[in-house]
């Protein structure tokens, strides 16, 4: 971000106050805090402006379309790896350095997340595929698709194992807080030239439509419905913790009744925000526990 666009976005005036800026410094939400000012200069960005409300039309009328091409050819078009070698050249050639860094950061997170249901229920044994990419090569190992097959088959795999030991999810005490890190990319150089323009939003937007193209319609709802297992995931912390607060973060619900796929792309975001306010709830806990000497911390 260019050194005027962030006075811009750190000046208060009282005629005339930034909103995103009173996002930034309000506390009741938990975020990390590096997460949140991406976040929020993102929403301030002249894309999300000015290009995001074309894009997001352009984009719903091309799914439109590739929904038919698809009824009638649901297998001309098929290919994971094509895709993900448009959205890692996608990511690197035009989308902004905060938008990158809010996309890389979130594999880390969901990842981290899983790991922690893993490994804090009692009588429960689930190996977990961690997904953290360093750099866009590593997209093109089918990354984004592996996410959404990761959390269904962690979902299945969690309660195969309850039902068939006849149990409930009971939390370990104290929790194992070691896979939770407070990794702020810092270490990370995501470009920053003249063509990485693209807020979140409509990167994800611009993306959605070539998601829908190259997968296949099971492919593509699947991932669609991942996003409403954010109640899921949170119900399960929840469980473990023994403490439910947390849920009225989540603006994803009802995995049992599915939204439209013309709706995933703004769905994605809410996904997003809310494995960041878990995770951050996550860190909290583990940094107090690391204060009063309860846990000792991972390498990291």
């Amino acid at each position: 971000m260019k050194n005027n666009e962030n006075t811009k976005f750190n000046d208060h005036d009282e005629r005339d106050p930034n909103p995103w800026l009173a996002m930034y410094l309000d506390l009741s939400i938990p975020i990390n805090d590096t997460t949140k000012l991406c976040l929020m200069r993102d929403n301030d960005s002249k894309s999300t402006q000015y290009l995001l409300p074309v894009i997001k039309v352009f984009s719903k009328i091309l799914m439109f379309f590739i929904h038919i091409f698809k009824f009638f050819f649901p297998k001309l078009i098929n290919s994971s790896k094509i895709l993900h070698l448009i959205l890692s050249w996608g990511l690197r050639k035009f989308v902004s350095k905060d938008a990158n860094l809010l996309i890389f950061r979130h594999f880390h997170v969901g990842s981290e997340i899983m790991e922690f249901i893993a490994k804090n229920i009692e009588n429960i044994e689930i190996n977990t595929s961690p997904l953290k990419p360093y750099n866009f090569e590593d997209i093109k190992d089918d990354l984004f698709l592996k996410h959404d097959l990761n959390l269904y088959n962690f979902v299945i795999k969690l309660n195969k194992q309850l039902k068939e030991k006849n149990i409930s999810i009971i939390g370990k005490k104290p929790p194992n807080l070691d896979m939770i890190s407070e990794d702020q990319f810092n270490h990370i150089e995501f470009p920053d030239k003249w063509t990485n323009i693209l807020d979140l939003r409509s990167a994800i937007e611009l993306f959605t439509p070539f998601y829908q193209l190259f997968l296949t319609s099971n492919d593509f709802v699947r991932a669609s419905n991942s996003l409403q297992l954010d109640e899921t995931i949170a119900i399960y912390t929840a469980q473990i913790l023994g403490t439910p607060g947390h849920l009225g973060l989540v603006n994803n619900k009802h995995p049992m009744v599915p939204e439209t796929t013309y709706s995933a792309a703004y769905r994605l975001v809410l996904h997003g925000l809310a494995a960041e306010t878990l995770h951050e709830i996550l860190v909290n806990m583990k940094l107090h526990k690391l204060k009063d000497g309860i846990v000792t911390p991972n390498n990291q």
